[in-house]
């Protein structure tokens, strides 16, 4: 059985009141004990949450460098995030990828480089609307996760997370179907690729609009291990989420 799994990123939102409100809240919460919890907050947060956040909820970075340390002005390192506390990093974020311009290539070298340091990682991959609508999504999706693949020689340390561009923050949330679609077809690909057990263990879980209205739906597919939640981390609804999948 995959451990369900739903994190909460919080993007470059929160000051320390807000923070306090979100931990207090999540705090005094009854939250599904056979859901594992993560919360990846603002690197200058990192310390700080780590001291507030209860025992039950998982504390990662949003995002880190390749290499342990050196002249990258603004970067912070796997050694860093564990240092105060970390266990998890989210890399290969839609954001950092359009964004910021990361490429696939750089998304692994991450990724590698996280591992060797002892992080566990949710590397996130995902096409955007033109290539969905073009019939790329396939494409996109498998190259991404090959590229991520093979630096990769522990799976128990990875989370794959499928959002779809064009349904993050956009309102826009894959059907479940289209989501299990693409979850299925991660899934066959790492059993072709890698191997059977690293298919059936591996847990992919969807990013993309995720709510506390439509997150139970979106848990019932069989490929869909859980969410990575960005908008609705920050409000109470993402306790309703964690708890999707109680029966």
């Amino acid at each position: 059985m995959r451990k369900f799994y739903v994190g909460g990123n919080w993007k470059m939102n929160g000051s320390k009141k807000d923070i306090e409100a979100l931990i207090c809240n999540l705090s005094n919460a009854d939250l599904d004990p056979a859901t594992e919890i993560m919360v990846g907050v603002p690197s200058i947060y990192l310390d700080y949450v780590k001291k507030l956040l209860p025992k039950n909820i998982q504390l990662s970075a949003q995002n880190c460098y390749k290499v342990p340390n050196g002249a990258f002005t603004g970067e912070i390192s796997p050694a860093m995030i564990k240092d105060v506390g970390g266990c998890w990093v989210i890399l290969g974020h839609s954001e950092r990828r359009h964004i910021f311009g990361e490429s696939d290539q750089l998304v692994a070298e991450k990724v590698c480089h996280a591992l060797s340091e002892g992080l566990c990682v949710v590397a996130c991959v995902g096409e955007k609307i033109e290539e969905r609508e073009c019939g790329l999504t396939e494409e996109v999706v498998y190259r991404q996760t090959k590229a991520i693949a093979d630096y990769v020689t522990d799976w128990s340390k990875v989370v794959i997370a499928y959002e779809p561009v064009w349904a993050i923050g956009t309102g826009k949330t894959a059907t479940p179907q289209q989501a299990q679609e693409v979850h299925c077809q991660i899934r066959q690909w790492l059993k072709k690729n890698v191997n059977e057990k690293v298919a059936e263990q591996t847990r992919i879980i969807y990013g993309g609009s995720v709510t506390g209205k439509n997150a139970a739906e979106l848990a019932k597919e069989k490929d869909i291990d859980g969410f990575l939640v960005g908008g609705a981390s920050l409000k109470p609804e993402f306790i309703d989420i964690v708890n999707s999948k109680r029966k």
